[in-house]
C-alpha cells in the first residue's frame, strides 16, 4: 500500500488508489467536474489539479496513480492560479442564465467558481451557442450551459448500458448528443440529471417549478419496484414536486429508476379524497359514517368463511398488519398478497426472497434468468447484473422471452421443459462456477409447477452453498416480501380466491391489479380512481405512499421506514387509520390508537419487523419434486412506464409511452 506526503499528512492508500482518493483521506478538498466515483477516469476537465514535487506542472490528481513517497501539494499558490485558469477557461463559454437555470442552488459550477474563480473573466470574443437535443420526455437540455465533462456519456455506456448519448466533433464544434434525436430509452437515464455538475441536463417534468431551498426535504423509501430504493421526496406544501436518490450502497447505491423519480406527478391526478357507495347500481359520494354503514350493512349475515381480501403491490406492513387483524376480527384469515398470479411457496422466506441480497448480485460468476426481464421488473438489479457480467466477467443465461438487458446473455429459448434438460453449457459454467444465481421472474411463476421446476434445478446446479444462497425471486411489488412475512397468502394463490364462488365479501387494500367479479359486495380502500374501484360498492380514500410514515421490506428482505412527507388529498386517510375506525363501526375494535402501539403491536408478533435490517431466513432450501413443465414462459411486464395506479395516472409516464411508439404511431396517439 503506497504511503506519500499529503500537505505534510503522510496518508497510507489501498493500491490501485489515485492522487485525488489521497487527497480526500487526507482531508483535502480536490474540486472536480469530470471526475465520479462510480465512472471510469476521464481526466478532462483539468479542475482537480495538485502540485507535485519534482513534476515539472501541475497534475490531474484523479487521474494520476498514488505512489509511494509522492509528496502532494493542494492549497499552494501554482495550485490556486492552475484552478483559477480551468475556471476561466471553462466560464468562457457558459451562457450568464443562473437566474432561470433548474441548477440554481445546487450546481457544482456555481459552488466552484465561488470557491475557486479568480472572480472576473479577461475573455471579451461573443460566446458561442449549442442547439439543444431532444433526449425525450424527461431530460431538458440546454447544451450551451454543457462543460464536456463527459459523466452523462460514460453513465450512459458503463451503468445503462444504453450507448445512446455521446460526442460529436471535435474542440469548440464538440457537442454532446443523444445522436439521433430521440428518446434515450435506458429505464435509469434520469440519474444523468443528478450527474450533471451545470444545467446543462435537468428534470424536464420539473423544470421552473422551485428552487432547492424551497422544498421540504423527506426521507422515503420507493415503492415503485421491490428493490427498495433510499429516496429524498422533496415537497412544497401538499405538493410532491421532485424525488431525488439517496445514498445506499447495500440497495439503490446512488441511482434512482425513471419511473420511481418521474412517476409522482401522478400522486395529484385521479386522486380519491371521499368516500363513495354504490346506492341503485350508481357510486355517490358519501360522508365516512355513512360508508362504514353501509359496509356494515353489505357484510349482515355473512360468516368468516364468506370473507377475503387482497393487498395490493404499494402497502406499508403498518397497513397490512391493521387490514390482517381486521378481518382475522370478522373470522377470517383469507388474505392474498400475489395480484400477478404468481406461484410459489410463501412458507420459508429463503424460498421467496432475493436470497443473494442485491449488493452481492454484483459478484456472481454465473447466472441464469428464468422468466424475468430486470430491465422493467428491477431496473436497478439489471445495472448491478451488467456489472457482473461486463466487469466480473460472470457468464449469463436466460429462459424467457428474448429481450435486451444491456449485457451479453445466452438465450436458451423461452420452453419451460429446459429446465429439466439444461444445455451442457449452462451445467458446464455452473460446475466451474463460485457465486452462481437462478432469477425467477413473477411472470413464469404465473405457470403452475415452475417454481418447484426452478427449485429443482437450483439444487442440481448447487447454486445454495456455504455462506452463499443463489437462489432469487425477482418480486415486482414493493408491499410483497411484507406481505409474505405477515402470511398474507391462501392457498392457490389469487386464482383460487377469486374463483371461489363462496366468497361473497371482498376487501382490496390498494389492490387495482385483479379482476373483480361484479356482483360480489366489494370495499375497495386505495388513493387512485383506478382499476379497483370498477366494480367496488363502497370506496374508502387512503393516503399514498408519501403522505404517510410506514415500513417497507425489500426484495431481499430489507426492512426500511418511510416518513411521512405530504399531508393526504380532501378526506383521504392513513389506511391503518381507516381499519381502526373501520374496526369500532363493525364491532371487532383494534387495541391501538397511535402508530406507536401499532409498531408495538407489530414486534410483538413480528420482532424483526420492527428493526431495520433483514428479516430472519435460513441458509438453506430443501429439496422439491418437479412435475413435468412444456411450454412457453411470459414476463410478468409488457410496459415498463405503466405497472400501477401511481404510474397509471402519471402524465409523465404517458408522455415516455408515446415517446416510445413508432413515429407514425405515435403521430396517431398525438
Amino acid at each position: 500500500m503506497p504511503k506519500l506526503t499529503v500537505d505534510g499528512i503522510e496518508v497510507e492508500v489501498p493500491g490501485g488508489a489515485t492522487v485525488l482518493q489521497a487527497c480526500e483521506a487526507a482531508g483535502a478538498e480536490i474540486p472536480r467536474f469530470c471526475y465520479h466515483e462510480r465512472l471510469s477516469i476521464a481526466g478532462n476537465c483539468r479542475m482537480c489539479l495538485v502540485e507535485m514535487e519534482k513534476s515539472p506542472k501541475p497534475v490531474a490528481s484523479c487521474a494520476m496513480p498514488a505512489a509511494d513517497g509522492q509528496v502532494i501539494h493542494t492549497k499552494s499558490e501554482k495550485v490556486k492560479r492552475a484552478r483559477e485558469g480551468v475556471m476561466e477557461f471553462l466560464l468562457i463559454n457558459h451562457p450568464l442564465d443562473c437566474p432561470i437555470c433548474d441548477q440554481g442552488g445546487e450546481c457544482d459550477l456555481q459552488d466552484q467558481a465561488m470557491a475557486y474563480g479568480r472572480g472576473a473573466n479577461r475573455y471579451e470574443e461573443n460566446k458561442r451557442a449549442v442547439t439543444e437535443k431532444y433526449m425525450g420526455p424527461l431530460i431538458k437540455t440546454v447544451m450551451t450551459r454543457c462543460i464536456h465533462c463527459t459523466r452523462c456519456v460514460r453513465f450512459a455506456e458503463e451503468v445503462a448500458g444504453v450507448e445512446e448519448i455521446g460526442a460529436i466533433g471535435r474542440g469548440e464544434s464538440m457537442q454532446i448528443t443523444s445522436y439521433l434525436e430521440r428518446a434515450v430509452t435506458s429505464e435509469v437515464s434520469g440519474n444523468v440529471i443528478d450527474l450533471c455538475p451545470v444545467g446543462a441536463l435537468t428534470s424536464k417534468p420539473y423544470a421552473f417549478q422551485a428552487r432547492p431551498w424551497e422544498l421540504k426535504k423527506t426521507d422515503s423509501i420507493d415503492v415503485m419496484d421491490a428493490i427498495g430504493s433510499n429516496i429524498v421526496v422533496g415537497s412544497r406544501g401538499a405538493a410532491v414536486l421532485r424525488v431525488t436518490p439517496r445514498i445506499n450502497d447495500d440497495v439503490n447505491e446512488e441511482w434512482l429508476a425513471d419511473k420511481s423519480r418521474f412517476a409522482i406527478d401522478g400522486l395529484a391526478e385521479r386522486r380519491l379524497d371521499t368516500p363513495w357507495v354504490r346506492v341503485g347500481g350508481k357510486l355517490q359520494k358519501a360522508s365516512w359514517a355513512e360508508a362504514f354503514q353501509a359496509i356494515a350493512a353489505g357484510l349482515k349475515g355473512l360468516s368468516g368463511a364468506e370473507i377475503a381480501g387482497v393487498v395490493g403491490d404499494l402497502c406499508a406492513v403498518e397497513d397490512m398488519v391493521a387490514f390482517k387483524d381486521l378481518l382475522a376480527g370478522l373470522g377470517t384469515t383469507r388474505i392474498e398478497c400475489r395480484q400477478d398470479g404468481a406461484l410459489f411457496d410463501a412458507g420459508e422466506p429463503a424460498g421467496w426472497l432475493f436470497g443473494t441480497g442485491l449488493a452481492a448480485a454484483e459478484t456472481a460468476d454465473a447466472i441464469l434468468l428464468i422468466g424475468t426481464n430486470p430491465r422493467h421488473e428491477a431496473a436497478l438489479l439489471n445495472v448491478r447484473l451488467r456489472k457482473a457480467v461486463k466487469k466480473g466477467g460472470a457468464k449469463a443465461f436466460s429462459i424467457g422471452p428474448d429481450v435486451d438487458l444491456s449485457f451479453p446473455l445466452t438465450q436458451l429459448g423461452d420452453d419451460a421443459a429446459l429446465l429439466a434438460d439444461l444445455p451442457a453449457a449452462v451445467v458446464e459454467a455452473f460446475a466451474g462456477a463460485q457465486r452462481p444465481m437462478i432469477l425467477v421472474g413473477m411472470g413464469a411463476l404465473k405457470t403452475p409447477g415452475l417454481y418447484e421446476a426452478a427449485r429443482a434445478a437450483a439444487t442440481r446446479l448447487n447454486v445454495v452453498r456455504d455462506g452463499w444462497n443463489g437462489f432469487n425471486l425477482v418480486h415486482t411489488a414493493a408491499a410483497r416480501a411484507g406481505a409474505l412475512r405477515l402470511g398474507l397468502a391462501v392457498d392457490g394463490g389469487i386464482n383460487a380466491l377469486m374463483g371461489d364462488a363462496g366468497v361473497k365479501a371482498l376487501f382490496l387494500l390498494g389492490a387495482d391489479e385483479v379482476n373483480v367479479q361484479a356482483g360480489r359486495f366489494t370495499v375497495y380502500v386505495g388513493t387512485h380512481g383506478d382499476r379497483g374501484v370498477a366494480h367496488a360498492d363502497v370506496i374508502l380514500p387512503a393516503a399514498a405512499y408519501t403522505e404517510k410514515a410506514g415500513i417497507h421490506v425489500n426484495m431481499e428482505g430489507r426492512v426500511q421506514r418511510a416518513l411521512k412527507a405530504t399531508q393526504p388529498p380532501g378526506d383521504a386517510r392513513e389506511d391503518w387509520t381507516i381499519m381502526r375506525a373501520l374496526s369500532s363501526v363493525l364491532g371487532v375494535k383494534l387495541p391501538y390508537d397511535d402508530l406507536i402501539a401499532l409498531r408495538a403491536r407489530i414486534a410483538t408478533e413480528w420482532p424483526d419487523l420492527a428493526t431495520d435490517g433483514l428479516i430472519a431466513r435460513t441458509a438453506t432450501l430443501s429439496a422439491v419434486t418437479a412435475p413435468p413443465l412444456r411450454g412457453p414462459l411470459h414476463h410478468i411486464y409488457s410496459n415498463y412506464q405503466l405497472t400501477n395506479p401511481i404510474a397509471r395516472a402519471s402524465p409523465t409516464m404517458a408522455a415516455c409511452v408515446s415517446s416510445l411508439l413508432a413515429p407514425e404511431s405515435r403521430e396517431a396517439a398525438e
